[in-house]
């Protein structure tokens, strides 16, 4: 994964540990308080939080311990992980740019794209002015790779 990306994790977890785990604890403390704990809505809806939490907690915990973090900007040539890349449909002229990150860190309306998906692995090893077809469910899309970026 990226740098960013990783810190956007760490990030998140921390504030899982020390904001939301917190809170919920709080809330379920104050949700026994009401009595009956069989009929309290309050304190079933606080208790499947936690348990979302807590998960969340462990799968960032275990991603963050594997991870291998590159700096892109270490890289140059080809298209491979954490390039940015400025493509043109062939079809339609309209132009996209796109970094090819982690599973864990892609967000498309960001430009972050899953190294895993079918964009991202017909990219892997192309260059300026190469040619692209990818199969996507719409169809063969055709783009031409204009730049490559490592930033």
């Amino acid at each position: 994964m990226t740098r960013g990306g990783h810190a956007a994790l760490e990030a998140e977890l921390k504030n899982l540990k020390s904001v939301e785990r917190p809170a919920i604890i709080q809330a379920i403390a104050e949700a026994r308080e009401h009595g009956d704990l069989s009929e309290n809505a309050e304190y079933h809806s606080a208790r499947e939080k936690q348990s979302f939490i807590e998960g969340r907690i462990k799968e960032l915990e275990a991603v963050i311990s594997l991870a291998e973090v590159i700096d892109p900007a270490a890289l140059s040539g080809a298209v491979k992980f954490g390039a940015t890349v400025t493509l043109v449909d062939e079809d339609t002229e309209e132009q996209k740019t796109w970094q090819i990150v982690g599973e864990h860190e892609a967000n498309i309306e960001k430009g972050l794209l899953n190294i895993r998906s079918p964009i991202a692995r017909a990219l892997i090893g192309k260059d300026v002015g190469d040619s692209v077809e990818v199969k996507t469910p719409g169809g063969e899309k055709y783009y031409e790779v204009v730049r490559i970026d490592f930033r």
